[in-house]
């Protein structure tokens, strides 16, 4: 490190010289883990140049259309460059999906048909699919229209129960679904070998079953990705991993043509599907995301890592551990109590771009059972794979640090957390 920067860390930020050894201890530590994840960035850094080559892209991609959005050759060079991407035969990239859980409930609305059923094999989904399934009592939710829900749950061990897939598929079973990432639960994500055993087995039982990945928050973190172990649809956002922080807003959803055809009905409607729907002048900051995101998602894997090393020496309980093998963006600290996941999750916020000012408190989130305090100080609202912390006010008192576009920002909120949480001790 630089004298100069080592000043500035201890004049403008207040870094401690026993903080600031540590760093500097960790960083060594890490150093092998790093290299790991570079190897992956290039490959995947290569994988879309490939993609956007192969397809042409010009800067005629990213003009505006109007009305209708009927050829929009931006829109249409988006999906091109996103299925051969994804190793996959079709997709759906639109501005006007609002998120992950979007995109998920237009893949479950447009597969599955009243009588059918949908099986989890990684437990109970995000609470934000609880209303769209009928596990949570909402209005137009799936079980209103017929469709029954069954889930298996993690073995103690924290693996996947096969079996218990082997059992549960059935004559009703029309889509599994499978969660990628941990997301704010207390186990480990899946690595692309475990969704790979998992859809071989759900094959062995009933080969015709359809196979979902939410992809949210795992994107370009390992050389493969679901659908290239079999995967049939797959969903996730364009402002986590594949925006590169650039993308404005949006989600995407790749797979089998087939399907992709069913969901862009619901999307639009039938008999229209994918043939309309603007863009609004998002084609370049799309593409340049999409070009960006494996370089922004190895900084994010990154500051995980050195996160969790840190706090590891500090003496506190991490997921994953920081030298596991890593599966998505999301690193999780177990904290002793909740002024330590208040100072934490203002320490993050210090250390934003944005909004560095503003002090985050716990309040009464609807749909949560306790308050809940969020740190994001992002240039886009609600970006996940900027630097962002967020923890309900509860035991185990558990906070979630992910993102960062650059790995030195990530590290700057890891020595804020911790400096926050000094004086706040």
């Amino acid at each position: 490190m630089l004298k100069e920067t080592k000043e500035l860390l201890q004049s403008f930020y207040g870094l401690d010289d026993e903080t600031f050894n540590l760093s500097e201890e960790v960083i060594k530590e890490i150093e092998p883990r790093f290299e790991e994840i570079k190897k992956i960035r290039e490959y995947n850094q290569y994988k879309v140049l490939k993609a956007m080559q192969e397809a042409n892209l010009s800067d005629n991609h990213f003009n505006w259309t109007t009305g209708y959005g009927y050829n929009d050759i931006g829109r249409e060079k988006i999906e091109e460059i996103y299925a051969s991407v994804f190793n996959a035969e079709d997709a759906i990239v639109r501005p006007i999906i609002v998120n992950g859980t979007h995109a998920l409930t237009l893949c479950l609305q447009g597969i599955v048909r009243p009588g059918d059923e949908i099986l989890s094999v990684t437990g109970k989904p995000y609470d934000t699919l609880e209303g769209v399934i009928g596990i949570r009592e909402e209005k137009g939710s799936l079980k209103e229209f017929g469709v029954t829900y069954n889930q298996v749950d993690f073995l103690e061990d924290g693996n996947v129960d096969l079996e218990g897939i082997k059992e549960k598929v059935n004559d009703k079973t029309k889509l599994v679904m499978i969660q990628r990432s941990k997301g704010y639960s207390w186990r480990k994500s899946l690595t692309i070998e475990d969704i790979k055993e998992i859809i071989d087995t759900v094959r062995s039982v009933k080969p015709e079953v359809i196979v979902m990945v939410d992809n949210c928050y795992g994107e370009f973190i390992e050389t493969k990705e679901p659908t290239d172990v079999g995967a049939d649809i797959m969903a996730g956002s364009l402002i986590k991993n594949p925006g590169g922080g650039l993308a404005l807003t949006g989600g995407y959803i790749v797979g089998r043509k087939d399907l992709v055809e069913l969901i862009s009905y619901r999307l639009t409607s039938p008999g229209i599907g994918k043939e309309c729907g603007l863009t609004f002048g998002t084609s370049r900051t799309v593409l340049q995301g999409f070009f960006m995101a494996p370089y922004v998602v190895s900084q994010a894997v990154m500051g995980a890592i050195y996160c969790a090393r840190m706090f590891e020496k500090l003496g506190y309980e991490v997921l994953p551990k920081y030298d596991d093998p890593r599966s998505d963006i999301i690193q999780i600290v177990r904290l002793k109590n909740a002024d330590e996941v208040i100072a934490f999750c203002q320490g993050i916020q210090a250390a934003a771009p944005v909004d560095s000012y503003v002090k985050p408190v716990p309040w009464a989130m609807p749909g949560y059972d306790s308050d809940v305090i969020m740190a994001a100080g992002a240039f886009i609202q609600g970006s996940s794979i900027e630097l962002s912390a967020d923890a309900p006010i509860k035991p185990p008192y558990n906070v979630y640090f992910q993102g960062g576009l650059t790995f030195d920002h990530s590290k700057m909120g890891t020595l804020k957390a911790i400096e926050y949480m000094k004086k706040n001790s």
